[in-house]
């Protein structure tokens, strides 16, 4: 019997040492288990202080409008669907949708208007997209993790769902165009809007709302997705069977990026006929992203997580902070690039918390020279000037 045991044990021993080899080591790597927080870009930064735990942050250029989800730090320590933190008993399901307007530094909360409410707003994912017709005019685009209709939350999870508003430029309200609901709108985290207010991408970052399937994701189980949807055809799953989806961008030429904040990199897509995405490349990186955006030059910027570990620390307690990155895609004219390197991956800012604490989300003003970066957990706006 003794000798059945050390031979089984032996057995466990080998295979995990392969699975830790294969991928435990990967996941702990990209969460940033043995990372050194390196500051960078940190010296000229003010910290707006009446914007906080905004999950989400979308740039209009020509206006300079920042528009931000956001919650509080109260709020989002009892519900962030995406982590499975589900209390909605202790939440008022009143978040907001903010604009920060970078040439004067006012900040403004939006109203809602026409917005049917009973089970309230949930901020989390963002796409702002001006009018196909009229310039003038802005669609908006939102998840929101609604509580639960039926049940309670950490049961059936969150009641999410997506809405379109539309606004004007420099209006203060949102009027509700639309909720969509769809079974295939599982686990939203963010999204892509179109130009005429009815259609759009979104990833699902987990491959269901609870269970213990989903606590296994974290171990290798590749169950995440993007969907497409569209007001009058319905919605459809566009790719699946991905690890850790989390932010969503798309560039000037419609390539479509879905970040990994399970084993980090940058997924690139390219657009079908069918609203299906063909994988086309995978840009890697040394930590796990959150949200990306794509700034007026073409530049790719992600919301590196250093560590995840300490960013769940800072969830758990108010009194912590939690270290911040922002990292920089660029097409690569270096020497380099005869070499394969087709693209530059540079950690432009770092922070151990001090100023920029769990960010979530990082946008770059190319006209004003101007770095701002915000997260699900953040006491406040952090806005850096750039070279």
């Amino acid at each position: 019997m003794a000798r059945i045991w050390l031979t089984l044990s032996a057995l466990l021993a080998i295979l995990f040492a392969v699975y830790y080899q294969i991928s435990l080591k990967a996941v702990l790597s990209a969460n940033g288990v043995w990372r050194v927080i390196e500051p960078v870009g940190n010296a000229h930064c003010i910290k707006v202080e009446s914007l906080q735990a905004c999950e989400k942050m979308v740039l209009h250029p020509p206006s300079g409008l920042l528009f931000l989800a956001c919650s509080s730090p109260a709020n989002r320590r009892h519900w962030i669907p995406a982590l499975s933190v589900l209390e909605e008993d202790n939440i008022p399901f009143n978040d907001y949708i903010a604009t920060y307007d970078t040439t004067t530094g006012s900040v403004k909360r939006l109203a809602f208007r026409g917005f049917p409410t009973p089970q309230g707003y949930s901020s989390h994912g963002l796409d702002v997209v001006p009018s196909a017709s009229n310039p003038e005019m802005l669609y908006v685009y939102a998840i929101n993790h609604r509580k639960p209709v039926q049940g309670i939350g950490k049961k059936v999870g969150a009641n999410s769902v997506v809405e379109i508003f539309k606004t004007t430029i420099g209006e203060n309200t949102l009027t509700h165009l639309r909720t969509v609901e769809d079974p295939v709108i599982d686990t939203p985290n963010d999204l892509v809007g179109s130009p005429d207010g009815k259609s759009f991408y979104f990833t699902n970052d987990h491959g269901a709302k609870v269970g213990f399937a989903r606590m296994l994701e974290f171990l290798g189980l590749a169950r995440t997705s993007v969907g497409y949807c569209h007001v009058d055809q319905g919605c459809k799953i566009s790719v699946a069977g991905m690890p850790g989806n989390n932010g969503i961008a798309r560039s000037q030429n419609g390539t479509i990026y879905v970040g990994s904040a399970k084993i980090g990199g940058i997924s690139t897509f390219e657009e079908q006929r069918d609203h299906s995405l063909v994988l086309t490349d995978v840009i890697p990186t040394d930590r796990i992203v959150d949200n990306l955006s794509v700034d007026e030059n073409g530049a790719l910027w992600a919301a590196g997580i250093p560590s995840a570990f300490l960013w769940l620390s800072a969830l758990s307690d108010p009194a912590k902070v939690a270290p911040s990155s922002a990292l920089r895609i660029t097409k690569n004219v270096g020497e380099n690039a005869f070499f394969g390197e087709k693209l530059k991956v540079e950690k432009v800012f770092e922070d151990d918390g001090t100023m920029a604490s769990g960010v979530t989300c990082v946008v770059h003003d190319v006209r004003r020279k101007t770095l701002f970066l915000s997260g699900i957990l953040s006491t406040h706006l952090t806005v850096c000037k750039t070279l």
